[in-house]
């Protein structure tokens, strides 16, 4: 009987010792290495200060159970992110971003939406690369609602103009339209004007080419008459007024 406890006694304190190592271990695992892909608006070191904003957030164990059963934090901008754990000292962020294509200016605030007109965030400060949007009539705006426009397929507009912009990347300040939905960009200090939605790849194109060979353009007053411009010359030509 003796010699059973002294043995149920040995089993114990084996169990409580590799219970004890074990939980050393998992607090002693600590991420090292964090890459980060999928990212444009953030650094690879801005992600990581986001996520990893204490001492436990880096440990192991801690990382990967907050990861599987805590929502994600709330990053502006981003729309979601997933962990891949390359080991315990090594893990992977995938990036998924907001769309978004422009913004309007209410009161203090820039509200940026996507494709669809959807609000998609609200900030006190301008994002690199993305154009101011003018000329809009809306009413109250509300985050994660549409922008209440009267006419919603200027958003089509935006969005095929915003995309052959990218494509050429070019860089513009704000994009105008009127009420008859026609837009112009500005440029530093310079304007373009496109009219309607009408060859705007074309329009782009050739935009892009006059930018190319003459880039002093855009630090000039003066304005880029692309309205009727057409591939095949028929619509009309290009012009440029001095201001």
């Amino acid at each position: 009987m003796e010699q059973w406890a002294e043995k149920r006694r040995t089993v114990l304190w084996a169990g409580a010792a590799l219970i004890l190592l074990a939980a050393i271990l998992a607090v002693s695992l600590r991420i090292t290495t964090v890459t980060v892909s999928g990212s444009t608006r953030y650094s690879p070191q801005q992600m990581e200060d986001y996520l990893f904003q204490d001492t436990w957030d880096r440990n192991f164990l801690v990382c990967y159970l907050k990861d599987h059963f805590k929502p994600h934090r709330q990053i502006p901008f981003v729309e979601d992110y997933r962990l891949v754990f390359h080991g315990p000292f090594h893990v992977e962020v995938i990036v998924y971003e907001k769309s978004v294509v422009g913004y309007v200016s209410c009161m203090s605030s820039y509200m940026y939406f996507d494709r669809d007109g959807i609000i998609v965030e609200s900030s006190g400060s301008r994002l690199e690369g993305v154009p101011e949007i003018t000329g809009l009539k809306f009413g109250h705006l509300i985050l994660h609602q549409p922008l209440p426009v009267e006419d919603r397929s200027v958003f089509q507009d935006i969005m095929n103009l915003t995309q052959q912009l990218d494509l050429r990347q070019l860089q513009v300040d704000r994009i105008a339209y009127n009420s008859e939905k026609e837009a112009t960009l500005y440029i530093g200090e310079m304007e373009v004007s496109l009219g309607k939605g009408e060859n705007i790849d074309s329009k782009i194109s050739v935009l892009s080419d006059i930018l190319r060979d003459q880039p002093q353009l855009s630090q000039i007053q003066g304005i880029i008459e692309l309205d009727h411009y057409s591939d095949d010359g028929i619509g009309g030509g290009i012009t440029f007024k001095k201001r």
